[in-house]
C-alpha cells in the first residue's frame, strides 16, 4: 500500500502549494479559487491517510515485495457474487438519473428510490444474521 499511499500523498502536497500560491497571485481577492483548490489537497490527503492506515494494518503484502514472486498472489481474491441481479437494478437508476438531467427533475425521485434498493439489496446480498433475506 505505500505505493497507493504515495500516489495520494504527492497531489496532495502539490494542490496545497498550488493553493498558497494561487492565493498570492490573486492578491487573496478570490477565495473560491483557493477553497476549491484547498478541498481538492484535502481529498487527496483523506485517500493518502486511508492507504497508509490500511499499509499499517495489513503489512507488507506480496505486489509491495521487491524480489516477490507471482505466485505469492496465488488463492483466493475476495468474494463476488457471479449471478448478482443487483447491478442491473442500480444502473437502471444511474440511467434514469441520466434522464432527468435531460428531461426533468421530478424523474430524480423514482431514479434515487431504485438506485437505493439497488444498492441495499447488493450490499446485503451475502448478509448473515439478523438482517439476512
Amino acid at each position: 500500500m505505500r505505493l497507493e499511499s504515495n500516489i495520494f500523498w504527492i497531489p496532495s502536497i502539490f494542490f496545497f502549494v498550488a493553493a498558497t500560491a494561487y492565493g498570492i497571485f490573486t492578491s487573496w481577492a478570490e477565495w473560491v479559487g483557493v477553497t476549491c483548490i484547498l478541498l481538492t489537497g484535502g481529498l487527496f490527503l483523506m485517500v493518502g491517510i486511508y492507504f497508509k492506515m490500511l499499509e499499517r494494518r495489513h503489512g507488507v503484502r506480496p505486489e509491495d515485495d521487491e524480489t516477490g514472486d507471482i505466485a505469492q498472489l496465488a488463492g483466493e481474491q475476495g468474494v463476488f457474487a457471479p449471478w448478482s441481479w443487483w447491478p442491473l437494478v442500480i444502473s437502471i437508476g444511474a440511467a434514469l438519473a441520466f434522464v432527468a438531467m435531460a428531461v426533468g427533475w421530478w424523474i430524480m425521485v423514482p431514479a434515487g428510490i431504485i438506485g437505493t434498493i439497488g444498492l441495499v439489496g447488493w450490499v446485503m446480498e451475502f448478509s448473515t444474521g439478523r438482517h439476512a433475506h
